[in-house]
């Protein structure tokens, strides 16, 4: 049975564009189309699509707001199209934020220098999307249960759908010996990254003990915002990173989009290298490269890797893990894609797998804080 696609944009040019490159798989079918946020809602609870593509700025109503009636009474994958502006980013933060999936830039030759990439990109974000109505429906009762929790212990969570691929035991090992202690926390993510990345991180005290690097696909002119929404929801500072940084407990450092970070310097008195790297790689930044430049100052690592699609981060965790660093990767359940986790996991990197609402829980006890 082919993937159910209800398309909303109130330009009719990009209506059919979208549905015409969508239906050019014979696995996808364009069910109907929407011309703004009311439209969709009625839409959606009518049709039951298995994916909504949804643009953000429309007349009547909103894709921000759209988005959020959707979750709460008919609850669907939906993947956002926006520009790549500060304010096309700060209202994609805000979609994802109200229980969208993942998000594209609107214009094609931004997704990808090929059109052909660009096509086989948003087939591939809508195929991956149906198949997570499952965790829309957890986040869905998130959203309906209480607003983002901004203490450091965890309000209780609707548990994790399972699956046979889930390797989370029920009760997480106790916190294992270390002959030394941390002395970073690293984190790399990708396709749905963003929440996660805000649940985690709101979640941990002002006064953590350790630096935290942030490695989140991403384009340039999202990080900045995305730091700034961080910062101002989170106990710890979070801020873009820049070149020279020197590394300070309590405090995270997201790398800028488009760029590479590289962790420099001795244990002791780390800092950061924005640089703008190879122009043949395909991730900027990437986790592997920020990883396998943390290896080189010190083992002391406890590095996580959230959902995102790929498998980037696995030879950067490798070269960590050489050098004594511990691996924590969010389990398949909980993940928008399990592409990165997996790729991980199944390289045998990974410590443990644990669900999205206990990775801070499970980052604190690892540390011995709390």
């Amino acid at each position: 049975m082919p993937i159910r696609v209800l398309v909303v944009d109130d330009s009719s040019f990009f209506r059919r564009r979208v549905s015409e490159i969508l239906e050019s798989d014979a696995g996808v079918q364009v069910i109907d189309t929407a011309i703004n946020g009311k439209d969709a809602v009625q839409k959606a609870k009518d049709l039951r699509p298995d994916v909504i593509t949804m643009d953000i700025e429309m007349p009547v109503m909103d894709g921000i707001s759209a988005v959020r009636e959707i979750m709460l009474a008919n609850p669907t994958p939906i993947l956002m199209f926006s520009s790549l502006t500060h304010d096309g980013a700060k209202a994609t933060l805000d979609a994802l934020d109200a229980g969208a999936l993942d998000f594209l830039p609107k214009r094609f030759e931004d997704i990808a220098k090929d059109r052909n990439d660009a096509v086989a990109t948003l087939l591939t974000r809508v195929k991956t999307l149906a198949n997570r109505r499952g965790l829309s429906l957890i986040k869905a009762r998130q959203l309906r249960s209480a607003s983002t929790p901004t203490i450091a212990k965890p309000e209780p969570a609707p548990a994790p759908l399972r699956s046979e691929h889930s390797r989370e035991s029920a009760a997480p090992p106790p916190r294992r010996r270390r002959s030394t202690p941390y002395k970073l926390l690293a984190i790399g993510c990708s396709t749905g990254g963003p929440v996660a990345l805000q649940q985690i991180l709101t979640r941990l005290p002002g006064n953590f003990p350790l630096p935290i690097i942030l490695i989140q696909h991403m384009p340039g002119t999202f990080t900045s915002a995305f730091a700034q929404r961080l910062n101002g929801l989170c106990q710890i500072t979070v801020k873009e990173a820049e070149n020279g940084d020197r590394l300070q407990a309590g405090t995270a450092y997201l790398a800028p989009g488009g760029k590479q970070m590289l962790v420099e310097g001795a244990a002791s008195a780390m800092r950061l290298k924005v640089t703008e790297g190879p122009e043949s790689l395909v991730y900027k930044p990437s986790v592997d490269i920020t990883f396998a430049s943390a290896a080189k100052v010190t083992g002391d690592v406890l590095s996580v890797i959230l959902t995102g699609m790929g498998a980037d981060g696995r030879d950067g965790s490798r070269l960590l893990k050489a050098q004594g660093a511990t691996l924590f990767a969010q389990d398949e359940a909980s993940c928008v894609v399990y592409g990165m986790p997996q790729a991980v996991t199944a390289a045998g990197l990974t410590d443990e797998s644990i669900s999205l609402e206990r990775i801070a829980g499970r980052i604190l006890a690892e540390i011995g804080h709390g």
